[in-house]
């Protein structure tokens, strides 16, 4: 006969529910969590950088992240005389905004210039204008440029060309997506496509 030790046998049996107890557990929260997909974009929620802005539109007008309530916003950093990533993204930002239909008019998308020498508010209004009406081209001098780049962990340099005025910009070539209360949500890497961005604006759009 076998000696059976209750004790040990007490042990084994909590050990055996407990198990139970926490595998029933992760079924139920895979359960949960299987019907929320992943974003197309980088999720950041929660960052503690690229919080606001106070810079002025190609109107003039004073504009901080506030004005846009109520909008999903959409910010790339580049230049109009950028030859293939900043057209290429802003093309994909128009194109994410009518493929959201009636959902558009809450999309507001935004363009904030590294080349403050060339791109003053003038010659930023015809840029944006030929992508979308709506779309907001923000200024920044020198000084303010530099602060906000910071502020928002965007890298620009200035690479001089044959002559002083044929110079490039390097910078980097994705965009930030903020949710309908100003907060920031996502990260879109460059050439992420306009179908995946609108489906991650439409979910934000969604949430209450």
């Amino acid at each position: 006969m076998f000696n059976i030790n209750p004790d040990g046998l007490r042990k084994r049996i909590r050990h055996i529910l407990l198990v139970g107890a926490v595998g029933a557990g992760l079924l139920t929260l895979n359960a949960c969590t299987a019907d929320v997909p992943p974003f197309v974009g980088v999720d950041i929620t929660g960052a503690n950088y690229a919080k606001d802005f106070d810079l002025t539109d190609q109107t003039g007008q004073r504009r901080t992240l506030a004005d846009f309530r109520g909008k999903a916003v959409v910010i790339f950093f580049g230049y109009t005389q950028c030859p293939d990533v900043c057209p290429t993204s802003m093309t994909e930002m128009a194109e994410a905004k009518a493929l959201l239909g009636a959902d558009g008019e809450r999309f507001q998308g935004l363009f904030l210039s590294v080349d403050p020498e060339r791109d003053t508010p003038e010659v930023m209004a015809a840029y944006v204008g030929n992508f979308d009406p709506t779309f907001k081209a923000l200024y920044a001098d020198p000084g303010q440029l530099k602060q906000v780049a910071q502020d928002f962990k965007i890298y620009y340099k200035r690479v001089e060309g044959p002559t002083p005025t044929s110079y490039t910009m390097d910078h980097s070539a994705g965009s930030y997506v903020y949710d309908t209360k100003g907060q920031l949500r996502l990260y879109h890497r460059y050439n992420t496509g306009a179908a995946g961005l609108a489906a991650d604006v439409k979910r934000l759009l969604a949430e209450k």
